[in-house]
């Protein structure tokens, strides 16, 4: 009896200081979760979701090809991956606020995560951190300011314009060896869509080369608005030998540039690729263009978040590689994962009866 008595006592203390380790183990987990912030080196993880998959997109516009090709890489994908799909437009940089009426569409849309182009760098970050403590949001192309999020699909937007500067340094001392040079810069809007980033990029690879930055002009990636600069630019800089920037700019520079003396025309190039610049290269009217393949990225980004609420645990930082086109690699290109097909419309539903 003694012994029954002493085995009893000895399985009820090991069972209490199992269940106080575990506990202990636990408020630990829950602080450190609390405490901590997402790194782009680490894994981001989710509790496994097993109902239906309806992501929300907010873009913050549908006026360019860029966003278009976005839009069919993601609405393809998400027929694949037979999960729902909404997405919204805000129509434009200048429009925050609209943007942020569209989160909340999302969040009373009950979104299983949101996946945000966002229209600033800056202004959305305690909006998207709060949101995210309910529903993942994930940063869609556009880099944003924090990390309190649950990811993000994109490339890095320094990148897009050091990898400009970098082949222009080269194309210039292969060409014209030493020869001073004037550059004007057209990024896009001021606080949104990767403009900052890329002109640090630019303007770090232009260190040491004979090549200037005269002019930076900022403006949405808007016909009238890139047309306006870009009449400006020609018309107050003289012999400017490289205008460079967005795909609007840089498709309405051919006719511009063409409409010059011979030795007066600069060379173009864009930071990142559309239809019109992919023509443009083929016809040798702009020099190069990055291409950040939109298409599998926004292939990508549906693959993120739904890999997040399946599988728990996604890569929190992913891109795809940035390719440099010229007349040189043009050929080369798999141009079905940079542009939509040439007759593709904006999607902004895919819903259960339409997925695969």
């Amino acid at each position: 009896m003694k012994i029954l008595l002493v085995l009893l006592l000895n399985i009820v203390y090991c069972l209490f200081f199992l269940s106080t380790a575990v506990a202990t183990n636990q408020d630990q987990l829950n602080n450190n979760r609390a405490t901590s912030t997402i790194a782009v080196s680490e894994l981001s993880t989710s509790k496994v979701s097993t109902g239906k998959i309806k992501l929300c997109a907010v873009y913050p516009h549908l006026k360019d090809s860029y966003w278009l090709s976005i839009n069919f890489g993601m609405t393809e994908q998400a027929k694949q991956r037979s999960i729902e799909l909404k997405v919204l437009d805000a129509g434009g940089y200048q429009n925050k606020d609209e943007q942020l009426r569209q989160i909340e569409q999302c969040i009373h849309w009950q979104a299983s995560a949101i996946l945000v182009g966002s229209v600033n760098f800056e202004a959305l970050n305690q909006k998207l951190a709060q949101v995210n403590k309910h529903t993942p949001v994930f940063a869609l192309v556009n880099e944003i300011a924090t990390n309190n999020i649950s990811g993000r699909t994109g490339v890095s937007w320094y990148q897009m314009g050091y990898q400009l500067g970098e082949y222009l340094v080269k194309h210039h001392q292969n060409n014209f060896n030493t020869t001073p040079a004037t550059l004007a810069w057209f990024p896009g809007p001021k606080r949104g869509g990767g403009s900052l980033q890329s002109t640090k990029g630019l303007q770090a690879a232009l260190v040491n080369s004979p090549i200037e930055i005269i002019a930076i002009e900022h403006g949405l990636n808007e016909k009238i608005t890139q047309f306006s600069l870009l009449k400006d630019t020609l018309k107050k800089y003289n012999n400017i030998d490289y205008l460079a920037g967005n795909a609007v700019m840089a498709e309405m520079a051919i006719n511009e540039v063409g409409r010059l003396p011979k030795e007066q025309q600069p060379e173009i190039l864009s930071h990142y690729l559309s239809h019109g610049v992919y023509r443009g290269i083929k016809r040798h009217k702009i020099l190069m263009a990055n291409s950040d393949q939109m298409v599998l990225q926004g292939k990508m980004a549906i693959n993120q978040a739904v890999d997040y609420l399946k599988i728990g645990k996604v890569k929190t930082l992913q891109a795809p590689t940035i390719i440099t086109i010229d007349q040189a690699t043009i050929k080369k290109l798999k141009t079905e994962l940079s542009l939509s097909p040439s007759n593709f419309k904006p999607i902004y539903s895919i819903k259960a009866t339409e997925v695969k």
